[in-house]
């Protein structure tokens, strides 16, 4: 990748385009599972700039949008997902702009992400056809759910690398924390309010459990490196009685080095003896989704493009971990190495401040095309 070139691609780059994408992509309500209107839009927007759209099918009414440019098989694909969670308030998830940052439902989380990658496409098709880079953009639904998007991709397609732009504040992730989910489930007796001595509660067995649960080692947040968060916990919903039955929602979020099967083996020990504190317990435990995180290293091609870039954008190069889920975790199960690198911080995301600063998605937009024009050379 020279320079000029580079020069020429960043030069195709339009502050007020990516603005525009930004805002009008916030202002369409996409939560998972209703993502068709902003695929609409997008395909618009790189149709209209000329381009071959693919829409790969995910169900009734839902696909990714694909594209590819170039020679050859695509050497990088820039992977966003234009879904969010749920909207706090309807009213309010539209986008918000003042002093340069934008606030509003999946501006971090994340089609700030979507947005720089979609401008850094339109910057690099500035090229002419034969010297772009041999690369792919990859537009999925699904991933605030199932991944079922990203799934579908992999079933026809492994490609060399890809990028995805969840929010890092631009701190390039190689590494990736895996992710364990486990569901509770206590069981009680019902009985009239008035009488909790006759019924059993089990929503106060819940809380024994999880005070219990909490307490292992494992979960120390001042020792250990495992995310525990206890995500929801709901129970019988049936009048004036002492509920029968309470369901929890765990989240783990774990390093990359560790192995899901081993925290999900020392759970289940810790949880067998709680009936020891918790009279009359019956408590099934399951754990319907796990995954395994990663290390990769910036020893690679494209961490000495971001080695090159960094400097020239005045951005320091900290390379980090990415703490929470994303399709990245499906990329690598399926032996596609994955950075993880975007606009907009965790912090924010999934809460009523989401935000991200259009300064960084102006430059994720560059830092996106420089790590497609140097993919090229590995």
């Amino acid at each position: 990748m020279s320079d000029q070139l580079l020069d020429r691609v960043w030069s195709a780059i339009d502050p007020e385009r990516v603005r525009r994408l930004l805002l009008e992509m916030v202002e369409i309500y996409s939560p998972s599972g209703k993502e068709e209107d902003v695929q609409l839009y997008l395909e618009e927007v790189l149709a209209g700039a000329g381009f071959a759209v693919e829409r790969q099918p995910v169900e009734e009414a839902r696909y990714n949008l694909h594209l590819v440019m170039g020679e050859g098989e695509p050497q990088l694909y820039l992977v966003g997902h234009v879904d969010t969670v749920a909207a706090w308030d309807l009213e309010e998830y539209g986008p918000r702009e003042e002093w340069g940052v934008v606030r509003g439902l999946g501006t971090a989380d994340m089609k700030g992400g979507c947005a720089a990658m979609v401008e850094a496409w339109l910057a690099l098709a500035s090229l002419p056809p034969e010297e772009r880079p041999p690369v792919g953009l990859l537009l999925v639904v699904g991933e605030e759910e199932n991944g079922d998007g990203s799934a579908e991709f992999l079933q026809t397609r492994r490609p060399p690398w890809v990028v995805i732009g969840e929010p890092t504040s631009l701190a390039p992730c190689f590494s990736h924390y895996g992710y364990l989910e486990a569901a509770l489930t206590t069981q009680g007796r019902r009985i009239h309010s008035s009488l909790p001595e006759l019924g059993h509660n089990a929503v106060e067995s819940m809380l024994r459990v999880l005070l219990h649960l909490g307490k292992d080692p494992l979960f120390d947040r001042q020792s250990s490196d495992i995310v525990y968060s206890i995500r929801e916990m709901s129970s019988s919903r049936a009048g004036f009685v002492v509920p029968d039955r309470c369901e929890a929602l765990i989240d783990l979020h774990l390093p990359p080095e560790t192995d899901p099967a081993q925290v999900q083996q020392a759970m289940r020990e810790r949880l067998a003896n709680a009936g020891q504190f918790v009279e009359g317990l019956n408590l099934e435990v399951s754990f319907d989704f796990a995954s395994r995180g990663y290390q990769i290293g910036g020893d690679n091609r494209l961490g000495q493009v971001l080695e090159a870039i960094y400097p020239r954008l005045n951005l320091p190069l900290r390379f980090d971990a990415f703490r929470s889920h994303s399709d990245g975790n499906l990329f690598f199960e399926a032996g596609v190495p994955c950075l993880i690198l975007g606009p907009g911080s965790l912090e924010t995301a999934h809460t009523p401040d989401e935000q991200t600063s259009l300064p960084e998605v102006e430059a994720a937009a560059r830092i996106y095309a420089a790590l497609c024009l140097g993919s090229r050379a590995g």
